[in-house]
């Protein structure tokens, strides 16, 4: 009778121990420093994570491209480099058009509803577009603009002659079409750049502009909301397909469209601050624009839409119907720029 018990009690704590998941440790990479707002929104998703997988999943984030350079990680959490990772699409012009909706001029109006409804839209998007990797959020930052060295830009046509590093693909496009020249540069390279006169302004968010350094080099600065960059965080899919159900629950749970809109919302906090952090430098003349000027930028701009939709025709999207949809979502979260 004995034997039976010790035996019952054995197999009592052993059960569990046999169903209990395995432990995954996924490595996180993003390419901004440590200092970056970026950083504790990746901490708490793992957090969070961590949590609802019963401590099964943790994670550990590598900023400042410790594993890899910024232009790589979309194929970093293809290829298992990293497990999770945070990518600007439009660091790869071409390669994902339809996402580039979220980059056009005059568009979104608000970092935290911009955020949950590109995420809303883009979710049935992403299983083709990014069908390398799990997806898993879209977001934006605030509105931001360009900042030079040298000349003032009120009008497109300043932009003429000018060297500018652009934020992705479609600022690039911008920029040829009013006669600038882009220079390419990872966001941690730009003040370098701009102190070397390759480039002679950039277009960059007002706190990252503190952050990065770049203020130091720049000294005009249009404070108009001329256009948002789209990023997302996506999971190697070998490392999602290995866990079990409750795991990628607890993964799910935060791959949602509120998750999207708190990252947008912590991050597009900062950048608002930074405003006024610039507006103080003495060296710093921030300028706004009439609405004549404002009509002028969103007349040049125009093209831009036509050039999105063929790259969307391309890979199998109707851009009419695309687009309507994106500003439907952006218009249910307060988020519409027009």
């Amino acid at each position: 009778m004995r034997k039976a018990c010790l035996a019952l009690l054995l197999a009592a704590s052993v059960s569990p121990a046999l169903a209990q998941d395995k432990t995954f440790d996924l490595k996180i990479s993003h390419w901004v420093p440590a200092s970056h707002p970026l950083q504790k929104s990746l901490e708490d998703w793992a957090a969070a994570v961590e949590k609802d997988s019963g401590g099964t999943i943790k994670g550990k984030v590598f900023p400042a491209q410790q594993l890899g350079k910024a232009f790589d990680h979309y194929d970093m959490a293809r290829d298992g480099i990293a497990d999770v990772t945070y990518v600007n699409p439009g660091y790869q012009p071409g390669r994902f058009p339809i996402i580039g909706a979220g980059e056009l001029p005059f568009l979104i109006s608000d970092a935290k509803g911009g955020s949950m409804g590109l995420d809303a839209w883009y979710r049935k998007y992403a299983e083709k577009e990014m069908k390398d990797v799990k997806y898993c959020l879209a977001f934006v930052h605030s509105p931001s603009s360009f900042h030079s060295r040298t000349k003032k830009i009120v009008n497109p046509e300043d932009v003429k002659g000018l060297k500018i590093r652009p934020a992705h693909a479609t600022m690039a496009n911008f920029v040829t079409s009013l006669g600038g020249t882009n220079v390419q540069s990872s966001a941690p390279e730009v003040r370098d750049i701009i102190e070397r006169g390759v480039a002679d302004g950039v277009t960059f968010p007002w706190g990252s502009l503190v952050l990065f350094g770049i203020d130091k080099v720049t000294k005009y600065d249009m404070e108009a909301p001329l256009y948002t960059t789209t990023f997302v965080f996506v999971i190697n899919k070998d490392k999602y397909n290995a866990m079990s159900d409750k795991q990628k629950a607890a993964i799910d749970k935060n791959c949602t469209v509120e998750m999207a809109g708190a990252v947008g919302e912590h991050w597009g906090k900062f950048e608002d601050a930074g405003i006024d952090k610039v507006k103080a430098e003495s060296s710093h003349e921030v300028y706004k624009l009439t609405p004549e000027q404002i009509a002028a930028w969103k007349k040049a701009a125009g093209p831009l839409v036509k050039t999105w939709g063929d790259g969307a025709k391309k890979a199998g999207a109707d851009p009419d119907a695309t687009l309507a949809e994106l500003k439907a979502s952006l218009k249910k979260y307060n988020a519409l720029a027009e």
